[in-house]
């Protein structure tokens, strides 16, 4: 199979000239594969049709795809195209392919390189990594743990961080998990200061948030509630108030779903817990998370007040203290909030407005998200008695949601599925509902 797939994709592959250009490396950072496929074409002279072939897509969907219609989302089909068009896996997100082999340096998030021999192994994990793995054999016998490592770590957790815009947790959430035990091996086999100590805790903290969040898009809330615990626990060691709210957020946006009241007394003890000289982006975190929490339980002015405290945090972020973990929360973020808020609370007059402007600008390559948010934007046009505008963005979603390895989109819109059919007679919400059915 290998031999095959060398002799197969080499007769495709990108030239490296056309890979460097801008427009094709922001394509590829964004897995917008349209785009992709249309540059190889135009500058490559790579026809659709090789590219279908090569990297088994039908070839009306190659061209769909090329003029903006849909997106790939799936770690399988992202390595396939990869390797089907020989793009370097960290064009992508991805460990360096196997026909990368001749490598001698990973490339971190940011193009700097780390020496390979002491901390990066492209390993196999389940189906495959998108990382290399650190080598723990020589790290984790007793050896010191210099300061370097730290950093490496951290470096190496903010890439990752980033597949989560792009792929769902059911295609993440092993890779983040074995990181996050990798860590922990370290952490216990290795001798190191005390200040390598509290910065290996923190990193740890950060991977079992990470490692919970993907386990909750999955739908394994038992494992997402346990890596919270484990994450506020190691914090709290780490001596970080902030990444110790975090995790009780996280805990509280899962519990939202199951006992609100519950999650509105874990969101406030998130943000004592973090203390009032948090970072900017983190503040506005913690608190959009708590209006999140008042919302579905039904509080209006607790909500508002929350809403007004992440506004307030936001206007004074500073982009060189906030940590990585937290710095994705922008105006933007705050206002997908307040449009859900108020879609929550039952008012649709305050959340579409705010919930269309947004989503007008969202990019397609967030999938998952975009799907997210329009569910509200959905639920918000049922609310306000225009069935057929909630079917056109519920249809959305069943397109945005395709191929997402993420149970939550469907989650989110079956209870809109369900108030529309009072509405099954009107032709658009007929239509959507027995899309919803396929």
């Amino acid at each position: 199979m290998e031999a095959f797939m060398s002799q197969r994709v080499s007769g495709i592959a990108i030239p490296r000239h056309v890979l460097e250009r801008e427009d094709m490396r922001a394509a590829l950072a964004r897995h917008d594969f349209g785009t992709v496929f249309m540059l190889a074409r135009k500058w490559a002279g790579i026809s659709y049709s090789r590219i279908a072939d090569a990297c088994s897509i039908k070839a009306e969907r190659v061209g769909a795809l090329a003029r903006g219609q849909g997106s790939i989302a799936t770690y399988e089909k992202i390595s396939l195209i990869a390797d089907a068009m020989r793009i370097p896996g960290h064009m992508l997100g991805l460990a360096p392919r196997d026909w990368e082999a001749s490598q001698a340096m990973a490339q971190d998030a940011r193009g700097e390189t780390v020496n390979r021999r002491d901390f990066l192994r492209v390993s196999a994990v389940g189906a495959g990594t998108l990382l290399g793995a650190v080598d723990v054999a020589d790290l984790s016998s007793g050896r010191r743990l210099g300061e370097e490592l730290p950093k490496v770590l951290a470096r190496r957790t903010a890439r990752l961080r980033r597949l989560d815009d792009v792929l769902g947790g059911g295609d993440t959430v092993r890779l983040y998990l074995s990181e996050y035990e990798m860590t922990k091996k370290l952490v216990a086999g290795g001798t190191y200061t005390e200040t390598v100590q509290q910065r290996l805790l923190a990193i740890l903290a950060e991977q079992a948030q990470q490692a919970g969040w993907a386990a909750f898009d999955a739908g394994n809330l038992d494992l997402s509630k346990r890596l919270y615990g484990e994450s506020h626990g190691i914090a709290n060691q780490a001596q970080a108030p902030h990444l110790a709210g975090n995790a009780l957020a996280f805990l509280a946006y899962q519990t939202v779903g199951g006992d609100p009241r519950e999650a509105v007394a874990i969101a406030e003890a998130s943000c004592a817990a973090a203390g009032d000289d948090s970072p900017a982006t983190v503040t506005a975190l913690l608190h959009e998370r708590r209006a999140w929490a008042h919302a579905v339980v039904g509080n209006a002015r607790e909500t508002d007040a929350a809403l007004a405290t992440a506004r307030a945090a936001l206007a004074r972020r500073n982009a060189t203290e906030e940590p990585d973990w937290s710095a994705w929360v922008d105006d933007q973020e705050v206002t997908i909030m307040t449009g859900r808020c108020w879609a929550e609370l039952g008012r649709p007059l305050r959340a579409v407005p705010l919930l269309e402007d947004v989503l007008a600008g969202f990019d397609d390559a967030h999938a998952r998200d975009k799907a997210l948010y329009s569910c509200w934007l959905a639920d918000a046009y049922a609310t306000a008695g225009e069935p057929e505008e909630a079917a056109r963005v519920a249809g959305r979603v069943l397109d945005l949601s395709e191929g997402v390895a993420s149970v939550r989109p469907r989650q989110r819109l079956d209870p809109v599925l369900q108030r529309l059919r009072v509405h099954a007679a009107v032709p658009g919400v007929r239509e959507v509902l027995e899309r919803s059915r396929t």
